[in-house]
């Protein structure tokens, strides 16, 4: 039986559309109704007519931290696709973000190791990735870099491959992907989803970074063939093409038939918006969106080597456009 947390997340539901079209056994881990009826809504928009293959799935209501109740989920499951993290860039959610990141990826870890589980996937992201201190794109040999000015986010992601590796090295066979800014249907209240409600609602401003993105399905696809084929102990940078933020801005507004932002967010009004932000938060406990490295992050410039992946399955990935014309699609239904 196969093992999936994190399954009512964008990369977990479309990897249960996955599985069970491969007629899999499945045990899902989820924490709330709400998610789980969302996550049926997106599954039954892939495999329509096909609620009783969603409740076919076992699905066990529990947190990667209670460890009693996922010692139990382990019984009997011999792959286990780890998807589950929390994702912020607020510098004050570090305790939470690595509660989850790193000290529940050691629990799914150390369980794997205990009940003799064969491979295990997991998903990191292209912020655990290394710098390369050439200049060149990053790839999967890049090393990290303690001193650099790491997001909390990354910091954890980092640490959670850390203990991955650690189970490798007793004796657990284990593959890592690290994909990039991740375009798929649904999920619109977070992540990169959020990029479609946000610009629905009109965006004027982008900023003047690149980054690699990739389109869910092609995440799906790599995770899966990565477990099913003979690959183990290895890491893979799972990005399709490298898009400014203003022309990935741009295609999803066009996609959502909204204007696209025309107007340059410079470094010093993005400061200007941190501080502000700040002193409102100080005052009235305001939410915060603005954080000194998701700063860096709209300014910089990253790019990101796909050629191991791309040799290993000779893969070919799909265009970042359909994957975001699908999503907007989706959105504009309701979802």
């Amino acid at each position: 039986m196969v093992l999936v947390t994190g399954a009512t997340g964008l990369v977990g539901t479309h990897l249960l559309v996955q599985l069970v079209e491969e007629k899999l056994p499945v045990r899902a881990l989820y924490r709330s109704d709400r998610k789980k009826e969302y996550s049926r809504k997106i599954f039954l928009y892939y495999l329509p007519n096909q609620e009783a293959a969603f409740e076919a799935i076992e699905w066990v209501q529990t947190d990667i931290n209670n460890v009693p109740e996922l010692s139990e989920a382990f019984v009997g499951i011999t792959k286990v696709y780890h998807c589950a993290a929390k994702i912020s860039f607020n510098p004050s959610h570090f305790k939470k973000l690595r509660k989850v990141n790193i000290d529940g990826t050691a629990n799914i870890i150390n369980l794997s190791l205990a009940y003799g589980v064969n491979k295990v996937c997991h998903v990191s992201s292209i912020a655990a990735l290394g710098e390369n201190t050439s200049g060149s794109s990053a790839d999967e040999t890049s090393e990290w870099n303690p001193e650099a000015l790491n997001s909390v986010y990354a910091i954890t992601k980092y640490g959670a491959e850390m203990e991955v590796w650690r189970g490798v090295q007793e004796g657990l066979d284990a593959v890592i992907v690290n994909p990039g800014i991740i375009i798929g249907p649904g999920f619109y209240d977070g992540g990169s989803g959020f990029l479609f409600k946000r610009i629905h609602a009109g965006m004027k401003y982008y900023t003047s970074g690149t980054s690699g993105y990739v389109g869910v399905n092609d995440v799906i696809t790599c995770m899966y063939r990565l477990m099913e084929e003979d690959h183990k102990n290895e890491r893979y940078v799972l990005v399709g093409e490298h898009l400014s933020y203003q022309e990935a801005f741009s295609k999803i507004a066009l996609a959502l038939q909204k204007p696209a932002p025309t107007k340059l967010a410079t470094p010093f009004l993005l400061n200007f918006a941190y501080q502000l932000q700040r002193i409102s938060h100080f005052l009235f406990r305001t939410k915060r969106s603005i954080f000194k490295s998701s700063i860096r992050s709209a300014l910089s410039t990253s790019y990101y080597k796909n050629d191991k992946i791309k040799k290993t399955l000779d893969y070919k990935f799909e265009p970042v456009q359909k994957a975001i014309e699908e999503a907007a699609t989706l959105f504009l239904k309701g979802y």
